[in-house]
Parts: C-alpha cells; structure tokens; sequence
C-alpha cells in the first residue's frame, strides 16, 4: 500500500517511516512531484492538517495524511499555537522561535505548555482526524540536541529532560 505523508519536513518524514510497517510505503511530497509549498492558511492546526490533506488528494489523487501540530503555551493565551512554525518570523527559524517564547516566559511562574497533534488522514474516499497531545512545560533554558522545533525547551510531564534530551 502507498500513502503521501503530506510534508517536506525531512525529520518528520524519518521519524514516521521508522514507525510504518514495510507493507506500507510511505511517499513523501517530493516523491509524488509536489514541490509547491502548500498552504497553511486556516486558524486551526486541525484545519491546516485538513487543508493539506485535501490539496494532495484533490490534486495528485493520492490518499493521504497531514499534520500540523504547535506549540500551546498557557501564559501566553495559547500561543503560539496554530502559528508555532513562524511565531518569530516567516523565515521559520527554531532557534529564532524558541527564544521569542523564552523572553516572553521570562517573568512568568505559569510555564506550562502543550504539544498538540492533528493528523488528517484521506483513505479510500473518506476522512478521519487524529489528535495527539503531551502535557508538560517549558523550561528556562535550551537543553538537549536531539529532535527539532522547540524540542529543546519542552519538557514533558513525568519526565526531567527535555524531548530533545531523550533518545
């Protein structure tokens, strides 16, 4: 079976492909000719899976799974949320968007925070939504190399190390 995982987001790609059993091939946007930047447009992260998930079924005729996950930080009213990807800028820089979120925690005791997941999964003519979400916090500084994004700053709950600390 072939699915496109809707993204051009190498790590994610990685790290799902290590999770699929081999009957499944998963196809990446660049493997099916896709190397327009879809785009993210609606104010929800479910509605941005939602979006890329339609735009390869509707135009490459693939079934299909989108993310779009981002950062939910309680001090900050939620943000940056559906805009986790470019909170510092369009240049969509990590380190740029970790620090934003730290100068703005920096006089704040509330520092906790969530990931939240959604997954649009286009199969065989319908749709389903998958949500995921990690409660934890932010921490004061960078720790860890591991990971991507604001991997560095959250530290999940139950856990003294940071996602990008934990193999």
């Amino acid at each position: 079976m072939k699915i496109v995982f809707a993204s051009n987001n190498k790590n994610k790609i990685l790290e799902i492909r290590h999770q699929l059993p081999t009957e499944i091939e998963l196809l990446s946007l660049e493997d099916i000719g896709c190397h327009e930047e879809i785009p993210e447009t609606a104010d929800t992260i479910e509605g941005n899976a939602i979006l890329k998930a339609d735009y390869v079924t509707k135009n490459y005729g693939y079934d299909c799974f989108a993310d779009d996950t981002g950062l939910e930080v309680e001090a900050l009213n939620g943000e940056p949320g559906v805009y986790s990807a470019r909170y510092a800028g369009e240049q969509k820089n990590a380190d740029d968007n970790m620090n934003k979120v730290l100068d703005a925690l920096q006089d704040k005791a509330n520092r906790n925070a969530r990931f939240k997941t959604v997954i649009a999964l286009n199969l065989n003519g319908q749709q389903r939504l998958f949500t995921g979400i990690v409660d934890g916090t932010i921490t004061k500084d960078k720790s860890g190399d591991k990971g991507f994004g604001y991997d560095p700053i959250f530290r999940p709950e139950g856990y003294s190390q940071t996602f990008a600390q934990l193999s």
